[in-house]
């Protein structure tokens, strides 16, 4: 809710400074909405614009007011025709973003537990022209953790594996090699702490699969780890600490700025 304090005529501003940090999926839910506004929302009221002109040219026709509703009828179908297509072919779309959205909740609702153990977590962080699902500072380092929501199969292999270079779904290597990804996102974000604070950030990079078995060579897991979510906590306690509580408050405070100029140009 939003209240408005102040004299008629008075001008008011927001008592908040900066938005607020971003939420896990963030940029997943935004995608959904301008992908169902476009796709679905607008060919639907369309069609049903159209079939009203329909109905409304029946009337006249029914009350004897010499209408032509042949014509109308004509485009009315063709809309609803458009419309289902258009629907239709955006479906297996909007049920993928459904499912990394609830992905992303998910863990970012269980990283957040992190902060209890001395870690700060931030959320879709946004960088230019992609985004960091999670980011954790605290005492055993820095770490990007790139979400990866896929559907499992019914039946068979329902394992991921990773030998240190590829990582594979049962026997089956996916399109696009996630761990490049993240070995990317991990250097922009040193790149940018380094430049913003002058300090070298060590940044570890993360891939986490929901609801997946992992398997892992012990040789696999020394630059990049691949896991199941719920392990996570036991690597992190297993590490030594690296960062004091003055390096995790730095290291937070200019990320967190980022974020915010970022959000403001947004």
């Amino acid at each position: 809710a939003t209240t408005t304090l102040g004299e008629v005529g008075t001008r008011t501003r927001s008592p908040i400074k900066d938005r607020p940090l971003r939420l896990p999926g963030q940029s997943i839910t935004e995608e959904r909405e301008a992908l169902l506004d476009n796709a679905v929302e607008q060919p639907l009221l369309l069609a049903l614009f159209m079939a009203l002109l329909a109905a409304l040219e029946w009337w006249r026709d029914y009350a004897n007011m010499k209408p032509n509703p042949f014509l109308f009828t004509l485009v009315a179908v063709g809309a609803a025709v458009y419309a289902g297509l258009r629907i239709w072919r955006v479906l297996p779309r909007l049920r993928s973003l459904r499912q990394g959205l609830d992905g992303e909740k998910a863990v970012g609702q269980f990283l957040e537990r992190l902060r209890e153990d001395g870690f700060q977590v931030f959320h879709d962080v946004v960088g230019s022209g992609f985004n960091i699902d999670h980011v954790l500072i605290g005492p055993a380092g820095v770490f990007t953790i790139e979400t990866k929501t896929w559907s499992k199969p019914i039946s068979g292999d329902a394992r991921i594996s990773f030998d240190g270079e590829t990582i594979k779904v049962g026997a089956f290597e996916p399109d696009r090699n996630p761990v490049v990804q993240a070995v990317a996102q991990s250097g922009w974000l040193r790149t940018l702490l380094l430049e913003s604070t002058g300090r070298k950030f060590e940044v570890r990079p993360v891939i986490v699969f929901p609801g997946w078995f992992v398997q892992n060579d012990t040789d696999t897991l020394r630059k990049l780890w691949v896991l199941e979510p719920k392990a996570l906590p036991t690597f992190l306690a297993n590490e030594p600490t690296r960062l004091n509580a003055q390096d995790v408050k730095l290291a937070s405070f200019h990320l967190s700025r980022f974020i915010r100029s970022t959000e403001r140009g947004r």
